[in-house]
């Protein structure tokens, strides 16, 4: 690809985002305190990625965050609240769907649905139902830097479908994907109960399926422990821990995961965020991973559109793929908030490193790209 291109393709990806004009919100209020919210985002990127012998160069809509619209309906009922909410993916070319073989973009389909999900709220806490968040989704993910919005403890949201590249120049059957996960929790059809806060802290608990999928029939719990505070000083901090089960139906056993994650951000606009998690899986061959994740990151009202935020992070995982392997990625990038046309552009740069006794090339990806959201 020329360079001549590759700055064409810059050029294209910051008009689609910069000149968006800033959208009014949308909301719809009625005489009994209800209302219904509607609101999206879209989210191009600019993605190269070089395997240690090539190099693969697309404008995207980047998994990270991909681009969405939906609906939220809320409705008091005296002390308390009915809510509902919609929310899909728009199926556009995907960074999960591409690699050296060419792409294989799906458009939209039935596993785009994001949220179909029904909540009663009170004194009592909160029961959920429907297509919506796990308890353990997001327990991997607490962050509190602004620079979190594109670096945070998943890191292969832009290559994951990319082989690596044997020194030999022969690619291997090993993705980026499979070399390396936070695992987070995810979103199924599911019941679930929030508890009220106590001093910080809340709990959930969760039943579901992944109604979404026509091949996969098992059944998911977990359950987690959240706290959220700001103490003397304007010190944040923000902690999650959480325990997922996925009990397999068509053989015996189960994979249990345990994870978690922790952010504290200080009045100076340093922050330091971790995160760890352990896989056991009792009924199938598959490896049990485990990881640990940390990132240090500052922040600060630099220029007057918005804040400014840096940070540089650290992935250390094994036994992913394979019993012995080992995977280290490590990351940089820089956030810009556009306050007037709420936009985050960004620019990342990854590298992953993956060893189960064969020598593999590194694997690269630069991301440059903006989140409009409305």
């Amino acid at each position: 690809m020329t360079q001549k291109l590759k700055l064409s393709s810059i050029a294209a990806v910051l008009a689609a985002t910069t000149a968006i004009p800033a959208a009014a919100e949308l909301k719809y209020e009625n005489n009994s305190g209800g209302y219904v919210l509607l609101y999206g985002q879209l989210h191009p990127a600019l993605i190269s990625v070089d395997d240690g012998e090539e190099t693969d160069t697309r404008v995207l809509d980047n998994d990270l965050s991909n681009s969405r619209v939906g609906l939220r309906l809320m409705q008091p009922y005296g002390a308390n609240e009915f809510t509902f909410r919609f929310e899909t993916a728009l199926g556009l070319p995907n960074s999960t769907e591409w690699n050296q073989d060419g792409t294989d973009f799906s458009g939209w389909t039935r596993e785009d649905l994001r949220h179909v999900d029904f909540a009663l709220k009170g004194n009592y806490g909160k029961f959920s139902a429907g297509q919506g968040s796990m308890v353990s989704d997001g327990a991997a993910e607490t962050d509190l830097s602004y620079v979190g919005t594109t670096l945070y403890s998943f890191t292969n949201d832009e290559n994951s479908a990319f082989f690596y590249r044997g020194t030999d120049g022969i690619l291997s059957d090993i993705t980026v994907g499979a070399s390396s996960s936070n695992l987070d929790g995810a979103r199924r059809g599911r019941i679930r109960y929030d508890t009220p806060d106590f001093n910080g802290f809340s709990a959930g608990i969760a039943y579901g399926e992944n109604i979404l999928s026509s091949s996969d029939d098992d059944t998911y719990y977990d359950i987690g422990v959240f706290y959220k505070n700001t103490f003397a000083g304007g010190i944040e901090f923000a902690a999650s821990v959480a325990y997922a089960v996925r009990d397999y139906d068509d053989i015996s056993g189960e994979r249990k995961d345990t994870l978690g994650s922790a952010s504290v951000l200080f009045p100076s606009g340093f922050s330091f965020t971790a995160a760890a998690g352990t896989r056991d899986d009792t009924a199938t061959d598959a490896s049990d991973p485990n990881y640990w994740y940390a990132k240090l990151a500052y922040e600060d009202d630099w220029v007057s559109w918005g804040k400014t935020g840096i940070g540089i992070d650290y992935f250390d995982g094994s036994d992913f793929d394979t019993d012995g392997s080992s995977t280290e990625a490590w990351g940089i990038a820089v956030v810009q908030k556009f306050e007037s046309i709420n936009t985050d552009a960004y620019l990342k740069y990854r590298n992953h490193d993956f060893d189960d006794g064969t020598s593999f090339d590194n694997n690269e990806a630069w991301v440059l790209g903006a989140r409009w959201k409305f």
